[in-house]
């Protein structure tokens, strides 16, 4: 479903990689660009890449690290983190309105499984 409401966005709009590092940074705070490969399980350069992009949008920013200068620190950007509000504004609304089809006992259906999904998430 994730996939299906990010495919949705704008052509030309943020890679599915740069959605997926603007949400980590704008979650858990700034980091370097090697933390975030790995956590994101791609290469070093493919994150070199995917960083580029966002930086060169205004979406994150480079900031040197305090403790090691020939590091980088990315953060997300107060443009980057107004983008990803419209883009879940935008996601909100088409769940929405997919939902009004179902019936009601299937939303408290879905509803309850809910809780389940989460659960079998954290295990993979």
């Amino acid at each position: 479903m994730t996939r299906r409401l990010r495919q949705a966005h704008a052509v030309g709009d943020v890679s599915l990689s740069g959605v997926s590092v603007l949400a980590r940074l704008a979650a858990d705070g700034p980091d370097s660009p090697g933390s975030l490969a790995e956590l994101e399980r791609v290469r070093p350069q493919a994150m070199a890449s995917t960083l580029a992009v966002l930086e060169q949008r205004g979406l994150v920013g480079r900031t040197p690290d305090a403790t090691d200068g020939r590091r980088a620190i990315m953060a997300i950007t107060e443009e980057g983190r107004a983008m990803m509000a419209e883009r879940r504004s935008e996601s909100v609304h088409r769940l929405s309105a997919a939902l009004d089809e179902f019936t009601e006992q299937e939303r408290e259906t879905l509803a309850a499984a809910l809780p389940l999904l989460d659960r079998l998430a954290e295990r993979l």
